[in-house]
């Protein structure tokens, strides 16, 4: 096949012999379709728990996420979206490097739901500058949903569900601050069609087939199912 100049690397046509790749990084294809290891990718879903850092490691030690994670200490695992020390929900986590960046490039406008307490009474009509887009330092956001879930006058907060598709840096944070009413609790409820569900905080689960398909699905992909995928 390499004779007949059917095997191409990272795009181009391979003539020598013996040429090395790297198969999590190197794009391998024959007669221009791509070529993928069955290998048993992982993915997790893990209820964060606030107090944790979303980092492999912290050079002032404070806890990580992987530390909920001690049977896969040694598998090269991605957090799909970084969730900040104090917020909780879910974080989704794979082996797989091209469906973790698909899933966070724009591109495929993956919707990530929160639920958040907002000091203050926030009334109607400002939920209208998270539907037009705000302006935060020098990037202005995306359309995004938000409602007002409840109010306790008495309290002096709101409970407010804003759900994006972008991933900018302490987003739902800095939209809340902006418009006068700072978070005081923030939960991500969930990532794609991943929730959380009845999953404790601080416990994980690995995706089941069809949740995996749909993930894949959703950013045009076809999942590489193994035998011992999943």
């Amino acid at each position: 096949m390499i004779r007949d100049g059917r095997v191409k690397l990272n795009g181009r046509t391979v003539t020598a012999m013996g040429t090395k790749v790297n198969p999590r990084e190197d794009i391998v294809s024959v007669d221009n379709r791509r070529i993928r290891m069955k290998t048993a990718h992982r993915y997790l879903l893990l209820h964060k728990p606030a107090g944790y850092l979303t980092t492999r490691k912290d050079p002032f030690g404070r806890p990580t996420v992987f530390e909920l994670l001690p049977a896969f200490t040694d598998q090269h695992l991605f957090y799909v979206g970084r969730l900040d020390f104090d917020t909780e929900g879910v974080l989704f986590m794979t082996s797989d490097g091209e469906l973790a960046s698909r899933l966070m490039h724009p591109r495929y406008q993956v919707e990530k739901s929160y639920l958040a307490l907002t000091r203050g009474v926030i009334p109607a009509r400002k939920l209208k500058y998270f539907r037009d887009g705000m302006v935060l330092g020098q990037e202005k956001t995306a359309p995004a949903r938000a409602a007002i879930r409840q109010v306790n006058k008495q309290e002096n907060t709101t409970w407010l569900s804003i759900t994006v598709h972008e991933g900018k840096k302490r987003q739902i944070k800095r939209m809340c601050q902006q418009i006068g009413h700072p978070v005081l609790y923030l939960k991500r409820v969930s990532f794609a069609s991943l929730g959380v569900g009845n999953l404790p905080p601080g416990s994980f689960r690995p995706l089941n087939r069809d949740e995996v398909q749909e993930l894949y699905h959703r950013v045009g992909l076809q999942a590489p199912f193994s035998q011992n995928s999943c």
